[in-house]
């Protein structure tokens, strides 16, 4: 019976016969297909008219401002209509969003996004498809394939690569340890006296090597492993922020001699405030010396396998055991877009888990592709058509355009900083991030301290730009991440001259 035909038998039930055809109403299918589309539409509309009228990254909005508006909302009484719905949000999420695209958002590491990737996210979500199995995906499932080996080759891995699209740099990082943890435990149990071991009882052992200003995941995935904040062995870096060799060397060889096992060594290709890339040869090869893993965090620095002119970066990476990639970071995508990559795809074993219901052995043997095989997902989006399309309309080397403007300018960006006796970076700029603070006249740890802290406040709350904060050396500094193709230096200026007034409004005040 549809909901069509249900007044014609069930007329009794009254007003929950209305209740389901309104409801049956809503459902994407050949019979709402208008519906589908105007509604939608109306929401494109929308985001494009708001677009169009947005002239600052963000309106200062603070929580207890917009909370009592969220909380006000009856969620048991359904507004009458989508005109209706959407105006509800423009005033309690659109009108107070945080625009990225906006050209003095300057803060995190949040792109603007293109086109095509729209277009994807789009058709993604009305179909719906579930890359967990072949029977629930199709072509979605060879799609994403195709695109895991087209990662792959660019960062030379080799034919024997493979992987698969996560929801982000945190997850693919943390698959990635998974898989060298049991490669490790697997190693340990060919030792006959530790074959019956359980696992808890091996992990005491494992250490991971990344250096002092690596992403905080690495840390948190050694806890939801079993390991421990503690195993995880930070490692000095130089003035650049890049990871010694000399130091890594030191660190695994006194590991050793206390019985440790190097688990893993974590090299980061682009850290998250300063952009920097660890050697990654020199860590290839103390990696093989020590029989561990290399994984290479490149969740932002990854996009340089598209640059026409800063690629020789990534010099290295295909020496590693996994790689991790951030689409939605600096290939323009939206959230969410990531991948786990590892050289050896047997390796991606280690996370297999054969369901009866799901993805049986026997499936297996047929040569079914069922990505569910690889990931620690089950149900997952089609992320990858939003890169497929972006892909197959402006091409790697457009997307390699828009990063290379990116970095360009923030190069610029720090030669203009580092000119201004008023300024002081904490390092050199090497991707897209400049990491300074604002320090006038000599100012002493203590005060510079407060008056970027207060910096970063007056700007947030004017919401004329955005800019994040960090800290290096135990000291307060100011970050801008520059991402957008379209933000010029003219852009930058202005945000230097806010930074400039509110600083310098804060030490009138007294407060030095």
């Amino acid at each position: 019976m549809t909901l069509n035909s249900a007044t014609e038998t069930r007329e009794d039930f009254g007003s929950g016969v209305e209740l389901a055809l309104a409801a049956g109403n809503q459902l994407f299918n050949q019979r709402n297909v208008s519906r589908y589309a105007d509604d939608v539409q109306q929401g494109v509309d929308l985001v494009a008219n708001k677009i169009s009228r947005t002239e600052k990254p963000f309106t200062g909005i603070t929580p207890d401002g917009l909370a009592p508006l969220v909380e006000a909302v009856d969620l048991d009484s359904p507004i009458e209509d989508m005109p209706a719905a959407l105006a509800e949000l423009e005033e309690l999420y659109l009108r107070d969003a945080v625009y990225f695209h906006d050209s003095k958002y300057a803060a995190h590491l949040n792109c603007p996004v293109v086109i095509p990737a729209l277009v994807g996210e789009a058709i993604l979500s009305a179909v719906n498809s579930s890359l967990d199995t072949w029977d629930q995906s199709a072509g979605a499932t060879l799609i994403e394939r195709r695109l895991i080996r087209w990662t792959a080759d660019r960062l030379g891995l080799g034919a024997a690569a493979d992987g698969v699209f996560t929801s982000g740099g945190s997850q693919s990082n943390l698959q990635a340890l998974l898989i060298a943890r049991n490669q490790a435990v697997a190693t340990l149990r060919r030792d006959p006296t530790l074959r019956a071991a359980r696992l808890p009882s091996l992990l005491g052992r494992l250490r991971i090597f990344t250096s002092d200003v690596s992403h905080f995941s690495i840390r948190k995935s050694a806890s939801l492993l079993g390991l421990g904040y503690d195993a995880v062995l930070p490692v000095e870096c130089d003035a650049n922020q890049r990871m010694k060799p000399a130091a890594l060397e030191s660190a695994m060889a006194a590991s050793a001699k206390r019985g440790e096992v190097p688990m893993a060594v974590v090299a980061t290709a682009g850290t998250t405030d300063f952009g920097s890339f660890d050697p990654l040869p020199d860590l290839a090869r103390l990696s093989r010396e020590y029989r561990s893993w290399l994984h290479v965090d490149a969740a932002y620095g990854g996009g340089l396998m598209t640059s026409l002119r800063h690629r020789h970066l990534l010099d290295g990476t295909g020496e590693a055991d996994s790689v991790t990639v951030d689409y939605h970071k600096t290939f323009f995508q939206p959230v969410s877009s990531s991948a786990v990559l590892v050289r050896d795809r047997t390796m991606l074993n280690h996370v297999t888990y054969h369901a009866d219901y799901l993805n049986p052995e026997s499936a297996a043997r047929e040569d079914i592709p069922n990505q569910v095989d690889k990931s620690l997902q089950t149900t997952r989006r089609f992320d990858a058509l939003k890169l497929w399309l972006t892909l197959r309309t402006l091409g790697a080397d457009g997307i390699g355009v828009l990063l290379d403007e990116a970095i360009d300018l923030a190069h610029h960006a720090g030669r203009m900083f580092a000119a201004d006796p008023g300024f002081e970076l904490a390092a050199p700029v090497q991707l897209s991030t400049l990491v300074f603070r604002y320090c006038p006249d000599g100012l002493d740890g203590d005060a510079a301290d407060a008056v970027n802290l207060h910096i970063r406040r007056t700007l947030a709350s004017s919401g004329e730009a955005m800019i994040a904060g960090t800290k290096s050396g135990g000291r307060h500094y100011l970050k801008l991440t520059l991402l957008n193709a379209e933000t010029t230096l003219g852009d930058v200026r202005e945000i230097l001259g806010m930074i400039r007034r509110a600083g310098d409004d804060y030490l009138a005040g007294g407060t030095r």
